[in-house]
């Protein structure tokens, strides 16, 4: 079971005992990513998360940084999303408290270099440029800008070339210390550990994380009247698109049943859209269906790459589905498979320590709440098959239905006139 202390300063700290294991993972989660930023400084949350092994204090290199958990066969990376980053390393038992030093080390105490900036520079931007060249990475990036326009949620994570280019050192610093502080930050501990020690060992590590204020985020703006499509022509040999709709954000009361939806439609090889356009119809490799609930944003998007001939078809097809799950109940055996399913992979996802870490740290910065597993199984098997008809009928209508499309296609008004349900 886990447990959740919160310091003095603000500082909250998840530990979470695993028995069967012999790892352990230390996450650190600070409340700030994309949906922070300013037009000016876009990419500045991931720009931070690749500066942080560049060197500390006490690691004075890339190297030192990166030498410390390889020589003991440490797993170690960050991440940065829209509305936080995260620095995490998964090490054997006998080396928790490496990782923890490690990872208060380079969250408290990187130094920032500024020649190391300039440098860093040019990676972020082969790293954009990475994605550009790659349509079905590319797709994900486009679609956000769909949804939500030219403010922080519709922006790229990883920013532009151009905002990466003009971040100034000072910039970076000053978002650091703005955002990096105690009431923003969440470090959870999981697996083989005895709780007491290591809320101790934290205490220890993170007594110098400032206490300062952190700033908060803009309003999310959503207005949407007609069906949206973005169409990016490229030539390829498949296009590559997304096409959902608007939804619910962690908040909503619906969204375990948004979730199960989700699965219905495109989560699993046995769900409808993986049979239609892959089984049945053989015009695609790829189909996922994905849910994405943020705390002021949330959408249901359905993914694929199709023969460009067939790409009209893909998009009828997903429409199609789409209807008919908001005009005619799911059976209840559908029902019961797709939250057997969520189940069945959350408790497979939750053996590892690092999951486990994520799990609890991520609804903790999130929700400011918790729950167990068991706590929402019990929500996913209250979903009725009512409730997926309403979610349904509630999503599903032309004027939130979007597609964000890659290929070499000059007119998107076909396209668009596939767009009604």
């Amino acid at each position: 079971m886990f447990q959740k202390t919160t310091l003095k300063n603000g500082l909250r700290i998840i530990t979470a005992p695993m028995k069967s294991t012999q790892a352990v993972t230390v996450l650190v989660l600070v409340g700030t990513g994309s949906k922070y930023e300013t037009k000016e400084t876009n990419g500045i949350s991931h720009f931070l998360e690749h500066m942080y092994f560049k060197g500390t204090k006490k690691r004075s290199s890339t190297i030192a940084v990166a030498e410390t958990l390889d020589k003991v066969g440490g797993i170690y990376n960050a991440f940065t999303s829209e509305e936080y980053t995260g620095y995490f390393a998964k090490v054997a038992v006998s080396q928790m408290e490496l990782a923890l030093d490690w990872v208060s080390d380079i969250y408290l105490n990187s130094i920032l270099p500024e020649k190391e900036i300039e440098k860093e520079k040019g990676v972020i931007i082969e790293e954009i440029n990475m994605i550009y060249d790659h349509p079905i990475s590319y797709v994900q990036t486009l679609w956000p800008k769909l949804l939500y326009g030219d403010q922080p949620a519709g922006w790229d994570v990883a920013g532009t070339k151009e905002s990466v280019t003009k971040i100034s050192h000072q910039e970076i610093i000053d978002y650091m210390e703005s955002q990096y502080v105690s009431k923003n930050t969440i470090v959870c501990v999981a697996g083989k550990i005895d709780t007491e020690e290591v809320i101790k060992k934290i205490k220890k590590y993170f007594s110098k994380i400032s206490t300062a204020p952190f700033k908060s985020k803009p309003k999310v703006s959503e207005r949407q009247t007609r069906p949206g499509c973005l169409l990016h022509q490229r030539k390829t040999d498949q296009a590559h698109l997304c096409l959902g709709v608007r939804g619910y954000n962690v908040f909503h009361p619906r969204r375990y049943t948004q979730e199960i939806l989700g699965i219905i439609l495109g989560g699993m090889m046995s769900s409808r859209l993986f049979i239609e356009l892959r089984a049945r119809l053989g015009i695609a490799y790829y189909v996922s269906t994905t849910i994405s609930s943020d705390t002021d944003t949330g959408y249901l998007v359905t993914q694929t790459g199709v023969d460009n001939r067939k790409t009209e078809l893909a998009v009828s097809t997903i429409v199609k589905e789409y209807k008919k799950i908001s005009r005619k109940k799911v059976p209840q055996s559908e029902l019961k498979k797709a939250k057997d399913y969520v189940k069945g992979k959350m408790s497979l996802e939750l053996e590892s320590s690092d999951a486990q870490a994520s799990f609890y740290a991520g609804q903790e910065l999130l929700e400011k709440k918790i729950l167990t597993p068991e706590e929402i199984f019990k929500k996913i098997d209250q979903v009725s098959q009512d409730d997926i008809l309403k979610v349904a009928k509630d999503i599903f209508q032309p004027q939130k239905l979007n597609l964000a499309l890659i290929g070499p296609f000059e007119d998107k008004k076909p396209f668009e006139k596939i767009l009604t349900i």
